[in-house]
């Protein structure tokens, strides 16, 4: 490609990240939302259960799908239309069958099952029959991308996720009842569902092939590493809190778990980025450009970073005001542990997964993760006992620093590019350092001025403080 066609690219791929960016941030919004409702409509116990339900179809889903989806970021921009028909039916298979064993490993019928997961066994048959069906229905969220059909998939992220707040949220406003919260995630997915394989029939067709023995070992042995690499980062996201359910109340577990929250705003700004992003770099990388496919990479990292940095800024100085007007002053004790997870989110701006998939470095990243998942559980557990809640979350600090380094210096040794110039380092810093600073000006004016004021004035006023500076020092437009 010449100079000026790459240009003309980004600025494309650019604008279907925001695209992209645009959905997701309201799929997030309406999931920032309805903790909101919930937390005021459900007691601290049964609202302990709601996200120890959410934390084990999280765990489940790492485990369960192996990066069969993500791989078809790979095979898919390179098939014919025969192929790509193959390669999802293919997924399709594969998904069925893991969603039937999900949804036995986390019914009661199963004697391994965690104690801290036992209370969902009082639900009976729905937390199985939804999580497997959820396992089962999680291709929807990547296809419409894959295919580059931004438009379809903006349409069914939002109307999945409208109904699925709309009806949670009524469900706990009339009830207040778990059960019946169930009942209705069950709807979601049917309706999930349906919009699949409407898609899949419309786009891939529904006829053969649907099975070819030597494609699905080859699609499996690229996914299975680097899936089982995944699995174990997300374990690694999780473990603290496995750790937070193990060792404290449900209560208590509650407030650490909306700690995350931050962590979903970073996976908002990543994923959308690296999506949009990433058809096109397997596109250049298969034409054998893996100079152009990193500096892709760069580009979109800053892209994130610029934005993100002042957000987290925002979380770490404000943390306890957006707990107490989010989730009540009952979940007080969250406002430390958000500051935690902050620190580690710094890292997490510089993505490398796309890098790991089209080098096909699966192998390395799983043993990676595998060396630093027991690390991250004996730090968090350690930490949960030397420093209470908030220590439960130092090991995925400590993790995240970990992987990254490693994962930076592998890709320098397979390109011959240095760390160094692996990623635009200054752009970033600049961003960090201008989010930072910002940060601490808001901090101190506020604290000056407004030290009787309401967490909702504080929060308005140190917010429209760090964006307003942020946008004077290091404009956005300019650097992304």
């Amino acid at each position: 490609m010449s100079t000026a066609a790459k240009t003309i690219a980004a600025h494309g791929l650019a604008r279907r990240a925001l695209s992209l960016g645009a959905v997701k941030a309201f799929d997030q919004a309406m999931q920032f939302l309805l903790p909101i409702v919930l937390v005021r409509c459900l007691d601290a116990h049964t609202f302990g259960e709601y996200r120890l339900l959410w934390l084990a179809v999280g765990t489940v889903m790492a485990l369960s799908t192996l990066n069969m989806c993500g791989v078809l970021f790979y095979f898919l921009p390179r098939a014919d239309a025969r192929k790509r028909r193959l390669y999802v039916h293919q997924t399709l298979l594969y998904l069925l069958a893991s969603g039937l064993v999900c949804a036995w490993a986390v019914s009661g019928w199963n004697p391994l099952l965690p104690a801290a997961a036992r209370p969902l066994a009082a639900y009976g048959a729905l937390v199985p029959a939804f999580v497997g069906l959820w396992v089962f229905a999680c291709l929807l969220d990547y296809l419409p991308t894959i295919d580059e059909r931004v438009g379809w998939q903006a349409a069914a992220t939002l109307c999945v996720s409208g109904l699925r707040v709309a009806l949670l949220a009524a469900g706990a406003w009339l009830t207040s009842d778990l059960r019946v919260m169930l009942w209705l995630l069950l709807a979601v997915v049917a309706a999930k569902l349906a919009l699949l394989a409407y898609y899949v029939h419309r786009h891939h067709g529904l006829g053969r092939p649907w099975f070819e023995r030597a494609s699905f070992a080859e699609q499996f042995r690229h996914a299975a590493p680097l899936g089982a690499s995944a699995a174990l980062y997300s374990l690694r996201g999780q473990s603290d809190q496995w750790v937070a359910a193990s060792l404290f109340a449900l209560s208590s577990f509650a407030a650490f778990s909306v700690a995350a929250i931050v962590g979903q705003v970073v996976h908002l700004f990543r994923h959308s980025v690296m999506e949009a992003f990433l058809p096109s770099m397997s596109r250049m990388h298969a034409a054998g450009d893996t100079r152009g496919t990193l500096e892709m990479n760069s580009r979109a990292n800053v892209i994130v970073g610029t934005l993100l940095f002042p957000l987290l800024a925002i979380a770490f100085v404000f943390a306890d005001e957006i707990i107490s007007l989010v989730y009540t002053r009952a979940y007080a004790a969250a406002a430390p542990v958000m500051r935690v997870y902050v620190v580690a989110m710094i890292c997490m701006v510089i993505e490398m997964g796309s890098m790991v998939l089209l080098l096909r470095q699966g192998p390395f990243s799983l043993g990676v993760s595998a060396f630093i998942l027991p690390l991250s559980i004996a730090v968090s557990w350690g930490g949960a006992h030397a420093f209470g809640l908030p220590g439960a979350a130092v090991g995925s600090v400590l993790a995240i620093y970990l992987d990254r380094a490693l994962m930076l210096r592998q890709v320098s040794r397979h390109t011959g590019i240095s760390v160094a110039r692996l990623q635009d380092w200054r752009s970033l810093g600049r961003a960090l350092l201008a989010a930072a600073g910002c940060g601490g000006f808001a901090w101190w004016a506020v604290g000056a001025f407004l030290t009787d004021a309401g967490p909702l004035v504080r929060l308005v006023a140190g917010t429209a403080l760090v964006l307003g500076a942020y946008l004077l020092v290091h404009p956005i437009k300019a650097r992304a």
